[in-house]
């Protein structure tokens, strides 16, 4: 099922900065640095626009209409939420931040032009923007607040280190809730690993599936998701 979010203003203070050069995508909100990703960029340097644009329109599960792949799929190359940009003339459709059904291509020059992010770092993203935030795409040396100030954005506090904030390097056990259980919950049924249910909520039947997968792979059966089982699943 595909869900369109219908069109809200973006909260002052909110906006997005993405820096080709480190692969780095940057969420401001009330004039803060909050959170630093990383993300997979062009595959050259000229397929993903620099400049000032902003988020279009907001989509839950996009179907991959080339491959006729639909939204929600774990086949879908544009995982599970789509924030449309509207660069180089487009409205949304063409350019993107998403999600990837492949996480060995975060961080890399990987894409045909859209911004690849995390699964779990997509979906937290999408649950804080708005249509109208505006999102910043450039290369630079400079930190995220020099290049805030650039772009005439007045911001406080100190940068915060990319390394500190990966939303996706917790341990889920049982009891976890979020978007990184929902993640989770769909790579274990896509799997075949049942878990009653994909409800963002880490219970009995998230846990046995967990431990039923883990030893298929030989792995602790504890029923405890940290990085070497997370590593197995194939999340980061």
């Amino acid at each position: 099922m595909v869900l369109f979010e219908a069109p809200a203003m973006a909260a002052s203070g909110e906006f997005i900065i993405i820096n080709k050069s480190t692969n780095q995508l940057a969420y401001y909100n009330n004039s803060k640095l909050v959170k630093v990703f990383k993300v997979g960029t062009g595959r050259k340097a000229s397929y993903t626009p620099e400049g000032k644009f902003k988020i279009v329109n907001k989509i839950v599960n996009r179907p991959y209409y080339k491959d006729k792949i639909p939204g929600g799929s774990p086949k879908n190359p544009l995982g599970n939420r789509w924030l449309g940009l509207n660069a180089n003339g487009t409205w949304g459709t063409t350019y993107a931040i998403h999600g990837n059904n492949n996480s060995k291509s975060i961080g890399g020059y990987v894409s045909g032009g859209c911004i690849r992010m995390y699964n779990n770092d997509v979906q937290w993203l999408y649950s804080q923007v708005e249509v109208n935030t505006p999102v910043i795409i450039t290369s630079s040396k400079n930190s995220f607040n020099a290049i805030a100030a650039a772009n005439g954005y007045k911001v406080t506090g100190s940068a915060v280190p990319a390394a500190s904030v990966p939303t996706t390097s917790t341990i889920l056990k049982k009891g976890s809730k979020g978007p990184a259980v929902k993640e989770l919950q769909r790579v274990l049924t896509s799997k075949g690993y049942s878990t009653n249910g994909i409800d963002g909520v880490f219970g009995p039947g998230t846990e046995a599936a967990v431990k039923k997968f883990q030893k298929a792979k030989k792995l602790k059966a504890d029923g405890v998701v940290g990085p070497t089982t997370k590593k197995a699943l194939g999340l980061k």
